[in-house]
């Protein structure tokens, strides 16, 4: 008992200490990939896509998972939808957009014609939003709603804050931007702003974007899942929530064929820098295929995903995966099962160890010390363990396989399947990697079909202005195949990756702004407007999308039309003057936003660390309290063992037999 003892203590000490371990910040290691991808969740009309790396467009299908260097083009019937953990980016029609840089920490968007709606629903302080146009770059400040419009010619950008704060950046000067604030931009290397007197009305896609806005906010599946599992929404349509005893939150899928299980139905795309991808086909097929972990439970099959927020205690932003399944070793083919609860998720591609324990912690409740030793033994030692015993291998039709063409060509596994003999699959071996295979062209292409439609020319070509520099070109596909192969058919590490890279410039279409200076916007000051008397309304541009099509703005008055040369002098001080009157108040109101932040984050981690220390006292105290338990039950036990040992003395009398053996036994007296 002593031993159990010393082994839970050492169990809770260890746990506590990767609690505070884990509530210190830290950076992420960079040799990993991302920990997120964007989620192509919504497609209508005519929309094709270009991944990083490739010269061919194709029709991409919904669900398909989008890092740095992806193209998207939204033809003049088309309308898309990007979702990532903390944002929506929806592009209207006639738009070309490319992920310039999709890190942990930033996002820069390229945004070379058309409108875009931007809806940032959280943003660390650490966190870069960016929206890269030909005329300028708009850095995101705040959660809010954005509306940004390139016209077709890209002479002029025009920025619409609904609610948050930004700022514009170009031509050496930097506008601040607020709630209810509307300007159109032009020039590069001058930026001119334009400021206009009203705010544009609502048209169709502003209607849309709300719907799609209003999924979100009102989502039941949010009080059961993390808000930065991409994807959630999509769940409370198509299955039910409950509460299980031994896994908590479960979501149940509706409508599903007899005999359905999880990674079915869909199809492998190489993406980098993960490798082999799982494309779901359902319309709900992200969340529960990136996150968490799937159970049989009384013959049906759930989803067990990571859990939301929880004030005061530790938390971990959930990491995507490519796909959290085990490989099955079948003979030819390729065969997989979804991972159980608890079962650790080894990456297929390099990854450090802090890596390996966050997409592990955050995606299900599973034993630190489990995850170093499977680390230290797959990836330090490079020993792949082949008799791992995953659960969800033994459940009926839980195993499927295809074809090795279907799996490299991205084709759909469900009309390539390779049918197995039960037998086969108990004694098959499993393990934690991807089959070594080299990808094609296609698998990186994806499943859908090529496409003739794709920005014009001088769409795809036009360059745009970034304040924040982005990194290389991804390599083409022909330099990573190569690589691929040689590296023996193994994801490429993030280091192999940049030394492919290495003398490949950023995108020539992207210009540097030089260092700003803050400007005063036209429009007075940085508050709401007010809203119009009746007795002199303001005027409206319904449905305006592109600054082309709003009212020429009045020319500047004359300089003949002064009074003066004093007067104009006199304006011009003012002028001044207010523009440092304004830099000076964003300046104090950024020092006391700084302030607040820092107080309340000190507050946050005293009371985290409070948290952390009663939770630990109690422990003790109950390990204490169970220890004495077993101390006294053992001297107890030890008392008793003696006492029945002790001879009896030589002239004591034979104990005479029981006569009635249902009477309970009296107590003997000794005799003198």
């Amino acid at each position: 008992m002593t031993n159990n003892y010393q082994r839970s203590l050492l169990a809770v000490t260890a746990s506590l200490t990767f609690l505070v371990l884990a509530a210190a910040p830290a950076a992420a290691d960079e040799s990993d990939p991302p920990t997120r991808a964007a989620r192509l969740s919504y497609l209508d009309g005519s929309v094709s896509f270009q991944p990083g790396g490739t010269n061919e467009w194709v029709a991409p299908p919904i669900n398909r998972p989008l890092t740095t260097g992806d193209q998207l083009w939204s033809d003049r019937d088309g309308r898309a939808e990007l979702e990532l953990d903390g944002s929506s980016l929806r592009l209207s029609a006639d738009t070309a957009v490319s992920l310039l840089n999709l890190s942990d920490t930033v996002t820069q968007i390229q945004l070379t014609s058309g409108t875009v709606l931007l809806r940032v629903r959280r943003l660390d302080d650490s966190e870069t939003y960016e929206i890269d146009t030909p005329n300028l770059a708009f850095s995101v400040l705040r959660p809010g709603l954005y509306r940004i419009s390139v016209d077709g010619s890209g002479n002029s950008t025009s920025v619409l804050v609904r609610r948050g704060q930004g700022e514009v950046t170009g031509g050496g000067a930097a506008y601040p931007m607020d709630e209810n604030e509307f300007e159109v931009f032009s020039g590069t290397d001058e930026l001119r702003e334009t400021a206009l007197n009203y705010v544009p009305g609502r048209d169709a896609f502003d209607a849309w974007s709300d719907a799609r806005d209003a999924r979100e906010e009102h989502s039941l599946s949010a009080r059961y899942v993390s808000p930065d599992v991409v994807g959630y929404e999509d769940l409370d349509d198509h299955g039910t929530w409950t509460t299980d005893p031994e896994y908590g939150n479960v979501w149940y899928p509706r409508g599903v064929e007899p005999g359905w299980a999880p990674y079915h139905t869909g199809h492998w795309s190489y993406i980098a820098p993960w490798g082999y991808t799982w494309v779901d086909d359902s319309s709900w097929g992200f969340a529960p295929f990136h996150y968490g972990r799937w159970a049989s439970i009384r013959g049906a099959w759930g989803w067990i995903p990571a859990p939301p927020r929880i004030r005061g205690a530790v938390y971990v932003r959930p990491v995507y995966s490519p796909a959290l399944v085990a490989w099955v070793g079948v003979g030819s083919g390729v065969a997989w099962c979804a991972l159980g609860p608890r079962e650790v998720y080894v990456p297929s591609y390099p990854v450090s160890r802090r890596y390996v324990r966050d997409i592990n912690v955050s995606n299900t409740n599973v034993n630190v010390t489990v995850i170093n030793n499977v680390y230290n033994t797959t990836v330090i030692n490079k020993t792949e363990v082949k008799n791992v015993t995953y659960v969800n291998r033994a459940v009926p039709g839980a195993v499927f396989a295809t074809t090795s063409q279907a799996f490299t060509t991205a084709q759909p596994v469900g009309r390539n399947v390779v049918r197995l003999d039960p037998h086969t699959v108990r004694n098959a071996s499993a393990g934690t990697f991807a089959p070594a295979a080299i990808p094609t062209r296609q698998a990186v292409l994806g499943s859908g079909r090529p496409t003739t439609l794709r920005p014009p020319a001088t769409v795809g070509t036009r360059p745009v202005v970034a304040r924040t520099a982005p990194p290389a070109t991804p390599p083409s596909f022909d330099r990573r195949e190569e690589a691929i192969r040689n590296n023996g058919g193994r994801p490429l590490s993030v280091a192999q990756t940049r030394q492919i890279s290495a003398g490949t410039p950023a995108p020539a279409s992207v210009q540097l702004a030089p260092p700003p200076r803050m400007i005063a916007p036209h429009s007075a000051a940085p508050t709401p407007r007010p809203a119009p008397s009746p007795a002199a309304p303001v005027a409206t541009a319904p449905n305006a999308i592109h600054p082309s099509e709003l009212p020429r703005p009045r020319p500047p008055p004359s300089p003949a039309i002064a009074n003066s040369v004093l007067e104009r002098q006199h304006s011009q001080e003012q002028q001044q003057q207010q523009a440092a009157q304004f830099a000076e108040r964003m300046r104090l109101q950024q020092q006391q936003q700084a302030e607040h932040q820092r107080v309340a984050q000190q507050a946050a981690d005293q009371a985290r660390q409070q948290e952390l220390e009663r939770q630990h006292q109690g422990q003790t105290q109950q390990l204490a309290q169970r220890h004495a338990q077993d101390v006294q039950q053992l001297q107890t036990k030890q008392q008793d063992q003696r006492r029945q040992q002790q001879p009896a003395p030589a002239n004591a009398p034979a104990p005479a037999p029981a006569q009635n053996a249902h009477k309970p036994d009296r107590p003997q007296t000794r005799q003198p």
